[in-house]
């Protein structure tokens, strides 16, 4: 079964025009675009960058030590 993570993303009218966003509950996630639609894409691509990143800073913290991973169900 899976499960639906929601997050809030939050659309604010740039003055020079286009749009300004972010993800409410991940901060460091923020982009831009000039239509809606492109900022749309723009901030689901930065959310995939900065998760990436985050494993990436993980990992090389773990490495060479035992660990144990577990998939985790969110719901709300």
């Amino acid at each position: 079964m899976k499960t639906k993570l929601k997050l809030t993303a939050v659309f604010e009218e740039a003055e020079e025009g286009g749009y300004l966003s972010f993800i409410e509950e991940l901060p460091g996630v923020n982009s831009q675009g000039e239509t809606m639609e492109e900022a749309k894409e723009n901030l689901v691509e930065a959310l995939h960058l900065v998760l990436e990143s985050h494993r990436e800073i993980s990992e090389a913290g773990i490495k060479n030590k035992k660990i144990t991973r577990e998939s985790l169900e969110l719901v709300s």
